[in-house]
């Protein structure tokens, strides 16, 4: 758990507020972060269609949010059933940065990766390159 606090907001309401994120760092990537299901606001998460395999974490499952009325598809992604090393993600939902409105670490405004696939927090305290630009794909 990082401690530090992050925030998501959809639709002018904080959807998910913690301080007990799981940061996670990959080769290439902006961290992620996996906010627990108990700090997402009750009712905003629907199951999502469609899935995608980590070689590392294993099957990942993908979540809709609905907030006043607005349903937002795969705005995030959890592993229910993460494999062996990786069983602190369990439940835990990684929001897209680029499909909600704002996303916060600390109070400081989050900039998603670029790409559709990716979904790394970007800070003023995290420098690149990172993997989704143009080019990037083989890395």
């Amino acid at each position: 758990m990082t401690g530090r606090l992050v925030e998501v907001e959809l639709a002018g309401r904080v959807v998910a507020r913690t301080t007990r994120a799981v940061r996670v760092c990959e080769t290439s990537h902006p961290p992620v972060y996996y906010v627990p299901r108990e700090d997402v606001v009750p009712g905003v998460l629907v199951p999502g269609s469609g899935s995608s395999w980590c070689e590392w974490k294993g099957a990942a499952s993908y979540w809709d949010a609905v907030v006043g009325g607005r349903r937002v598809p795969a705005v995030g992604w959890s592993y229910e059933r993460p494999t062996r090393g990786y069983e602190h993600l369990r439940s835990a939902i990684a929001f897209y940065p680029s499909r909600v409105d704002a996303a916060r670490v600390d109070g400081v405004a989050v900039r998603a990766q670029a790409g559709d696939f990716y979904g790394g927090w970007i800070t003023p305290d995290v420098v690149g390159p990172f993997k989704g630009e143009p080019g990037t794909l083989g890395w």
